[in-house]
């Protein structure tokens, strides 16, 4: 029983050393994003809807970073703790260029589609025309966004989860004094209203994308960038990014019809939803997000040390450790809905849905803990259709059916979206639990590793 204890310990210590940074990280990068809704909720509802209805498309470029992003932590970590710099250095840059490939196309889409692609949603004119310039300004900068969510990855598969902080954590800064500075006319800049808080987040990407690659090419990381030369690490990359990819934009495609969806009720209750959308995500995003991370470094470091038991032990430790603190952060949300929601809007509507949408939020805090550990330890193993199988079920067939049958064609209304919205994270954490059990994910990342070694030689 002593090991025991002595084995949870050791591994809480590691994710706590390796997920702070992380979770500081997110933590600066949920308060720019909640900078955003606040500036903006000092325009107007419409405002707030707007830029909440353009980050659902401003979702793309973060998922394809996110996706090729997984392939190099997942093989970052691996090659990092069986030696093979050579493979992680290939992989780190292969996933560098076919990220700015990407996209070098969603520069375009933005500045030729920006509007129609708001005005789709069902939007008021209003909200289409601010929606449309803040998205242009987003979309314009969207290969260095994704170039520097995959440096960050690389970077973080190594154990190194620091410097991405450093490089997050200014960018940021830069985001959140140029989104006052611009969107307000403060700081002796122009009031440019919601096309200055646009202007303000590519600015801020494009700083984090040249500070990232600036230490990538420096001394100052293990990490170096190498020709690529070897197609298997293209493949795998691939193999473990589309299915990532695929679970991120299953979440973001089904925003677009729930989205719809709220501007059933009123233009208030979308904003409302978005306004408890951020406050869990600015209080236990940080968290879950560095849990998930924390875990596919440590899961993917012991199976490259060929310790698939140790693999799945860090696993389960770091899920538990996940569930006791957001379960409390959960906890404290719920409690604190309304003081939290009315930092966001004055509005009478639309705070009163958004203390429902945050308490709701604090609820599903339970359910957030059980699933990202566990889809991060998938993850680190090269195995990543595990989660996107959960997402993908449970967003489509809860969060967006079930909110619709229920809620419109059986006329529960809200009631049945608030459900149709704590189940899906339900079954985000039960398929997550079943493919980490029962999955055979070791077997999986060892042959992956064996073919990258023999291509080697």
């Amino acid at each position: 029983m002593s090991e025991l204890r002595s084995r949870i310990t050791d591994t809480w210590r590691s994710t706590v050393s390796l997920s702070w940074p992380i979770a500081v990280q997110q933590l600066l990068n949920t308060l720019m994003r909640s900078v955003d809704i606040v500036v903006t909720g000092l325009f107007s509802p419409a405002a707030v809807a707007a830029i909440g209805l353009a980050d659902l498309y401003a979702q793309v470029p973060f998922r394809i970073g996110r996706a090729l992003g997984t392939g190099a932590i997942a093989l970052s970590s691996q090659d990092t703790a069986r030696g093979d710099a050579e493979s992680r250095d290939q992989a780190v840059t292969q996933a560098l260029l076919i990220g700015f490939l990407i996209g070098v196309p969603i520069v375009a889409v933005g500045f030729s589609l920006s509007e129609f692609l708001i005005e789709v949603l069902g939007a008021e004119k209003a909200v289409v025309r601010m929606g449309s310039l803040y998205l242009a300004l987003v979309f314009a900068v969207a290969p260095l966004r994704i170039v520097a969510l995959v440096g960050a990855r690389s970077l973080q598969g190594t154990g190194d989860t620091r410097t991405p902080l450093v490089v997050n954590g200014l960018a940021n800064v830069v985001n959140i004094f140029a989104t006052v500075g611009l969107g307000l006319g403060l700081l002796g800049l122009p009031r440019l209203g919601i096309v200055g808080v646009g202007m303000a987040t590519a600015l801020s990407r494009g700083f984090e994308c040249v500070a990232m690659l600036g230490m990538l090419v420096s001394n100052r990381t293990d990490l170096s960038l190498s020709r690529p030369r070897d197609s298997t690490v293209t493949k795998q990359l691939i193999a473990i990014g589309l299915p990532n990819f695929a679970e991120g934009m299953s979440t973001s495609v089904a925003n677009f019809p729930f989205n719809a969806l709220l501007l059933v009720f009123g233009t208030e209750v979308s904003a409302a939803y978005h306004i408890g959308r951020r406050i869990y995500q600015q209080l236990a995003g940080p968290l879950y997000r560095s849990y998930s991370v924390a875990a596919s470094i440590m899961v993917g470091q012991r199976l490259g040390e060929g310790n698939p038991e140790e693999a799945r032990f860090s696993g389960l430790a770091i899920t538990a450790f996940s569930v006791l603190t957001l379960g409390a952060i959960g906890a404290l949300i719920s409690v604190g809905a309304e003081p939290l929601s009315s930092m966001f809007t004055d509005d009478p509507d639309t705070l009163g849905y958004a203390v429902e949408f945050t308490r709701i939020s604090g609820v599903s805090m339970l359910f957030f803990g059980i699933f990202f550990p566990l889809a991060g330890s998938l993850q680190g193993a090269s195995e990543t259709r595990t989660p996107f199988y959960a997402r993908f079920t449970g967003t489509f067939g809860f969060m967006l059916g079930f909110s619709y049958l229920v809620g419109i064609w059986f006329g529960y209304g809200l009631s049945a979206v608030y459900l149709g919205v704590v189940l899906t994270y339900v079954w985000w954490a039960i398929v997550a639990c079943a493919g980490f059990l029962w999955g055979d994910w070791a077997e999986k990342a060892e042959q992956m590793m064996a073919k990258r070694t023999s291509t080697a030689d």
